[in-house]
């Protein structure tokens, strides 16, 4: 089975990419959507996170905003946060595994937005990059609400630079060019990984 990690900076079309892989029959495992639901009401994480942080949760839901604020404001914050939601995320992940498996699945794909960050590209096999121009981003990001062009400035200095992704990347999806033109690349990076010539990268030797 070929594991996909599909990654890309806040505003570049990663979760419209995602989603173009699940309308192709590819199965995605979303981390965020992992992290949602471990926040959510009766999430796993709930009781722990609270416990951590104070305050957070808000009819038995973890108050991501609230979250976010907390962990601002301590510089200790994000690795005890981090030491209580990863092996919750992995063992949810080992799952989809495990049903890719029994399915038969031979590509699955990792939607995770740090996957350089987190060192996480190290366990894949290929690794797709959504991108697009840094003025498409800007504008793209802005126009959420509540954004502001400090917290935008703040979120992409925790990230790897588009520019070093892209060079890294077995694949590029350029989301600047209509969802149609963005189909039609993923169309063809799944025909390119399901190619016998194709050759995981964890298969490949040094140089």
């Amino acid at each position: 089975m070929i594991v996909v990690g599909l990654t890309g900076s806040i505003g570049m079309g990663k979760s419209t990419t995602a989603a173009m892989f699940r309308d192709a029959g590819i199965a995605v495992y979303d981390a965020d959507a992992a992290v949602h639901r471990l926040y959510d009401r009766g999430g796993e994480a709930v009781a722990a996170v609270g416990a951590a942080f104070p305050g957070v949760v808000r009819d038995g839901a973890v108050d991501r905003e609230g979250l976010r604020q907390a962990v601002l404001a301590d510089p200790d914050a994000l690795t005890r946060l981090n030491a209580i939601v990863h092996p919750m995320v992995g063992a949810d992940r080992a799952e989809f595994f495990a049903q890719a498996q029994a399915r038969g699945d031979e590509l699955v794909v990792l939607d995770v937005p740090l996957l350089f960050e987190t060192g996480g590209h190290a366990q894949v096999d290929a690794i797709v990059v959504a991108s697009a121009p840094a003025e498409v981003q800007r504008e793209r990001v802005l126009a959420r609400p509540g954004m502001t062009p400090e917290r935008l400035e703040g979120l992409l200095s925790r990230q790897m630079a588009d520019a070093d992704k892209r060079a890294r990347a077995h694949f590029v999806v350029d989301t600047s060019k209509g969802l149609e033109s963005a189909r039609r690349q993923v169309v063809e990076i799944i025909a390119a990984l399901r190619d016998p010539q194709f050759k995981p990268a964890r298969d490949r030797t040094a140089g």
